[in-house]
């Protein structure tokens, strides 16, 4: 009697023991989600080998992280889309090899980066910040590779105009801000909101009740399917037409979040042309 009384707590011992931390794990799902993001966050930076650093410039701060340092092949800086952040890249540096010099950043007014009212969020006021910490961390002593996605590679595209002299090539993952030969219904809407008075002159920054409202209509038009359609893609003949020795690729079964959508081959495709671009100048040189 006494041996089965054991062997009933037993169970109750391991029973409990199980239940705690599955107790726990339910209980920060739903009430402390961002915890748990945070926690994976920091563990795939950890196991990805990228350190969260901080670059002070005139009393802004910039949150990025990195791995690695300059070598043969140029450092790749990459720019986030609109209200993510540095860890969207988690996906892509996994497939990068862990001898390049990586870093990602948080864009103005996003995640560890400094957020103020005054700021100018415009793509020319973000392009303007990104040279900041590019000199504040003197990136550009030597020509680096420069990814956007979406709002960065408007950024990205910007910067290059503005900055030649900094990089030495440059990917743009569905940027916006192009003029497409067909437009979406996304597009359509966003255009007719540009030509309201907004507190910061951007649609997708409400500050406030209305333009909130505005912002929730907007958003509507983005069906939560895969792949999503936010800029049409005929953009993308008019950065051929218009950029000299543009290489372009269309990925099959693939929306607007291609980093998080084709990390493996937005990785292989950044290599790719990264090489390739060496290689002919090595060729001409």
């Amino acid at each position: 009697m006494a041996a089965d009384f054991d062997v009933v707590n037993l169970f109750v011992i391991a029973a409990a023991t199980l239940a705690i931390p599955i107790v726990a794990f339910g209980a920060s799902f739903l009430l402390w989600p961002s915890v748990l993001i945070r926690v994976y966050h920091w563990y795939w930076r950890r196991t990805l080998g990228l350190q969260v650093r901080y670059a002070d410039c005139g009393g802004y701060r910039f949150c990025y992280s990195c791995r690695g340092k300059p070598g043969m092949r140029p450092s790749i800086l990459l720019l986030h889309s609109f209200s993510a952040h540095k860890d969207t890249w988690l996906t892509v540096v996994k497939y990068l090899p862990k001898h390049l010099h990586i870093l990602c950043v948080d864009m103005p007014g996003h995640e560890g980066t400094t957020r103020t009212t005054k700021d100018d969020y415009s793509i020319q006021g973000q392009a303007r910040r990104i040279r900041q910490f590019v000199e504040a961390i003197r990136l550009n002593r030597k020509p680096f590779h420069l990814v956007g996605a979406s709002m960065g590679g408007s950024v990205a595209g910007v910067y290059a105009a503005c900055y030649p002299l900094d990089i030495c090539s440059m990917t743009l993952i569905c940027p916006d801000g192009i003029k497409h030969l067909s437009e979406t219904k996304f597009d359509n809407h966003l255009q007719d909101l540009q030509h309201n008075q907004y507190t910061l002159s951007i649609p997708l920054i409400p500050t406030t009740p209305e333009e909130m409202e505005d912002m929730l209509k907007l958003c509507s038009h983005v069906r939560f399917k895969i792949p999503q359609q936010v800029v049409d893609v005929s953009g993308a003949a008019i950065i051929e037409e218009h950029i000299p020795g543009c290489r372009v690729d269309l990925l099959e079964n693939c929306g607007h979040s291609v980093v998080m959508e084709k990390p493996r081959q937005t990785a292989k495709l950044i290599l790719e042309f990264i090489i390739a671009k060496q290689n002919t100048t090595k060729k001409s040189s």
